[in-house]
């Protein structure tokens, strides 16, 4: 990646109440559309992570130190007037599941009008206008007989999709995928992971993709870091992880893959080939 400045920069720690050093020294950098992968074992500190960089780990009881410069500016010293300027808006996040994620109650129609309405001057004319686009851009209907749903009649695999196209309203800057293909099958994780990578070819959005699944994680990531044990213990390209991995953690990482393509040398063809989707967007 070629920009001078990255859109994000960290260096921060998370204590909670009752459980100290959650997350330590975090380095983390994400350059303008640039697709970042954070693997790591439950418990390591992913969805902190996460909370943490949208202003919300203090509703989990956590407490942040350090810093997070999203476009230049440290938000932990913003006011949470500011944050809310800034979620949904120019950073957003897709949670794990989507019927947790959406208002059970609301119609969608009503949610993505209510997430539009929230950054923009509401416009009737206008919002449709995008929520239609948005909904086509992850392959879901627009009628009025789909937007009268509520999330319990959808599939999970739809909800998913509903909850990406909420994220992407308003074409963030930077969107954070929270284990957000760990409740799909195989076949629907794939399409949202085409999606993601749709949404950085064609809008230009970072995306900071956490998961346990470090296959997935080469499939759509320029680079990959590595968190263990609250700290980030490498970051490197997809190749560069399965073919020379320096740390111990992320050695056992990839022996523990059923087949670990990349490390096999009497497999050349398969191993290009995974480079290649992993680095293709």
């Amino acid at each position: 990646m070629s920009a001078v400045e990255p859109l994000l920069a960290t260096t921060l720690s998370v204590d909670y109440r009752n459980k100290t050093g959650v997350l330590r020294n975090v380095s983390l950098r994400i350059e303008q559309g640039e697709i970042v992968g954070l693997v790591g074992q439950s418990g390591s500190g992913k969805s902190t992570l996460a909370l943490a960089l949208m202003g919300l780990l203090s509703l989990k009881g956590g407490k942040v130190s350090g810093e997070v410069i999203f476009r230049g500016k440290d938000i932990l010293k913003s006011s949470e007037k500011e944050l809310r300027a800034i979620r949904g808006r120019e950073m957003s996040i897709v949670l794990q599941s989507p019927l947790a994620a959406l208002n059970p109650v609301l119609s969608i129609g009503t949610q993505l009008s209510e997430a539009w309405a929230a950054h923009k001057a509401r416009t009737d004319v206008q919002g449709s206008i995008v929520i239609q686009a948005a909904l086509a851009s992850v392959s879901l209907p627009s009628d009025k007989e789909f937007l009268r749903r509520r999330p319990s009649q959808l599939s999970v695999g739809q909800g998913q999709r509903v909850c990406i196209a909420m994220a992407a309203l308003h074409r963030p800057a930077l969107l954070l995928a929270d284990e957000a293909t760990s409740a799909l099958d195989p076949i629907t994780q794939s399409e949202i992971l085409n999606l993601f990578a749709r949404l950085n070819r064609e809008m230009g959005t970072a995306i900071l993709y956490i998961s346990h699944d470090l296959l997935s994680v080469a499939a759509l990531c320029h680079r990959i870091c590595i968190l263990h044990e609250g700290q980030i213990v490498e970051c490197n390209t997809p190749e560069n992880i399965f073919h020379s991995p320096r740390h111990e953690y992320t050695r056992r990482l990839v022996a523990a893959l059923p087949s670990p393509p990349m490390q096999r040398g009497s497999n050349e063809t398969a191993d290009r080939e995974l480079v290649s989707q992993s680095t293709e967007h």
